[in-house]
């Protein structure tokens, strides 16, 4: 995308989608042509590259070039939580959670509900993956499984109900 600041005070920017939510930050009178991106999306994400050029100054050449890599940063969408398993005594079952989307990916994390609390580390939890697994089931191990999906965008939740 170019967008071009002439000292009129008048932005030109490129014919793209980008174009109606692009402006700029200051008055061109300013001197500065930081600019706004309204309605981020991810697909915004890239590099931009600022270009000075002084009419007629050929002593800039090389230095007048700034560059700044922009991430989008996109909150996980509702997780999907998953048994897999036949959840009975003394068996083993696999508790998953799964966010379509997120930027950067999210991290999970399970957690029992009350009033039988208990959080849970790894082995048993993968935080990449989103499973969860439980061993040699037992009836007190019933209740409400509660999964995080996390990133520095946000968070959302599932849950899933295991009756042993």
């Amino acid at each position: 995308v170019q967008i071009l600041a002439y000292m009129d005070g008048t932005p030109k920017v490129e014919e793209t989608e980008l174009k109606p939510r692009v402006g700029f930050l200051y008055p061109i009178l300013t001197h500065n042509i930081s600019v706004f991106i309204n309605a981020t999306q991810e697909r915004d994400s890239g590099q931009y590259m600022c270009t000075v050029n002084v009419v007629d100054d050929i002593t800039s050449t090389g230095k007048n070039v700034g560059v700044i890599n922009l991430t989008v940063l996109v909150p996980p969408a509702i997780p999907t939580c998953q048994l897999h398993g036949n959840p009975t005594v003394g068996a083993n079952v696999t508790l998953s959670c799964s966010s379509r989307k997120g930027k950067p990916s999210p991290t999970y994390q399970w957690q029992r509900t009350p009033p039988t609390l208990q959080v849970f580390f790894p082995p048993a939890q993968d935080q990449a993956r989103g499973t969860l697994k439980l061993t040699n089931l037992s009836l007190e191990m019933s209740g409400l499984y509660v999964c995080k999906a996390e990133n520095q965008a946000g968070f959302e939740e599932c849950s899933i109900v295991l009756e042993v």
